[in-house]
């Protein structure tokens, strides 16, 4: 039987370079190849567009910075009654499917299907957070309880929402851009190193922000050993930050980060460069001027990151976490160590600096691995999942 052509309604609850966002816009553009129609909906403050260009239409949300004198849980409930409040006047026309991608969204869309605005409601569930707060833990019970059909990237998560939330859930795993993301060629990365100012340093980068998730305290001291060891060899070393965009308010962390960054021995701006938010054209560059991925996480979806890194070429050394299991095996696609020793941590980008065999190996082996996910597969199997649905109804 054809498939049938899809009206589909994608909501995500930002237009800045994070996991949940990349994910919307990626799905959203390979359902459209498909032959959907798909339009995006999206919080926006001081109606930025979307990080990067995109082909799909959108709707931004209009919403203004509130300061920082509102607390979280306030941010988050006004995030959810603007969104609430934009669809209730705007959604003028309807779809087969509404997705939502994120807890803000998932609380604005369910009080439309309460009243009778939508009929149903899918959402990813990319992770769940360790919440403490009354309006954070509710806003994601929500999130996680109400919707009629539920998505996760990896199996582990399937695993924890059965088993802690009781709700069943289809797993449709993340990809990568194989067009986008590729080793470079010798000109490409020479260039992206002149353009940082970087020569011979063995250059470890890391992609996520400065954030507790992102385990980047950890990984900063855990430089600072590799750095005075390389240093006694007369090596150069220099660890790049990347990312920043983030819904939730990580001020403690940061304050803790700075602290101990003014406490060591690392030189900012020399051995540890923080580069914030990076234009989504300069990201390829990134993985070209890098030696080594290193993505300690505590807790991941699945690691886009990660996947995009192995694409590029790059050895990786991450967690071992469950997620990264499912398609990392250790010291055979990528190194995993455990993420709360900052030794071990150590030890790994040391094994990686010195190893120039394995590195090859891992490289090798992790561009097989990355070649297994495409958005195109994530698309086909979001079709599928659609059609079953149209079929239920």
């Amino acid at each position: 039987m054809p498939t049938r052509k899809l009206r589909i309604a994608s909501f995500t609850y930002s237009t800045r370079p994070r996991g949940g966002v990349i994910h919307s816009l990626s799905l959203a553009e390979n359902l459209q190849v498909l032959g959907h129609e798909v339009h995006i909906f999206a919080l926006s403050k001081e109606q930025q567009g979307f990080f990067r260009p995109t082909s799909v239409p959108h709707t931004l949300i209009p919403f203004e910075n509130p300061g920082d004198h509102m607390l979280l849980d306030q941010r988050i409930q006004l995030y959810i009654q603007t969104y609430y409040e934009f669809m209730t006047d705007h959604l003028t026309e309807s779809f087969d499917i509404y997705h939502v991608q994120d807890c803000v969204s998932a609380n604005a869309v369910w009080r439309l299907r309460e009243n009778g605005l939508i009929p149903s409601f899918i959402r990813t569930v990319h992770h769940i957070d360790d919440f403490t707060t009354p309006t954070l833990i509710q806003c994601q019970n929500d999130s996680v309880y109400r919707p009629d059909q539920r998505i996760v990237v990896s199996h582990y998560w399937q695993r924890r929402l059965h088993d802690e939330f009781g709700v069943d859930s289809q797993v449709i795993h993340n990809g990568v851009d194989l067009e986008r993301f590729g080793p470079p060629s010798e000109e490409q990365r020479h260039a992206a190193r002149a353009e940082l100012g970087l020569q011979n340093q063995l250059v470890i980068l890391n992609i996520g922000g400065i954030e507790p998730r992102k385990n980047t305290i950890r990984l900063v001291k855990a430089f600072e050993e590799v750095h005075k060891q390389l240093a006694a060899q007369e090596q150069a070393a220099v660890l790049l930050l990347a990312g920043g965009e983030t819904l939730l308010d990580h001020t403690p962390y940061r304050v803790e980060f700075f602290d101990m960054l003014e406490h060591s021995t690392l030189q900012l701006n020399k051995d540890i460069v923080l580069l914030g938010t990076v234009a989504d054209d300069r990201i390829p560059g990134l993985y070209h001027v890098a030696d080594m991925l290193a993505f300690p996480s505590l807790k991941e979806g699945w690691g886009l990151v990660v996947l995009e890194a192995l694409a590029s070429g790059l050895p990786v050394l991450t967690s071992d976490l469950p997620v990264f299991r499912e398609y990392l095996v250790t010291d055979t696609n990528a190194l995993l160590v455990n993420p709360l020793s900052e030794a071990a941590i150590a030890a790994g980008i040391m094994c990686l600096s010195h190893d120039r065999t394995r590195c090859q190996r891992l490289a090798a082996n992790g561009l097989q691995t990355a070649a297994k996910f495409s958005w195109r597969q994530t698309a086909i199997a979001h079709d599928e999942l659609y059609q079953k649905s149209m079929l239920q109804r």
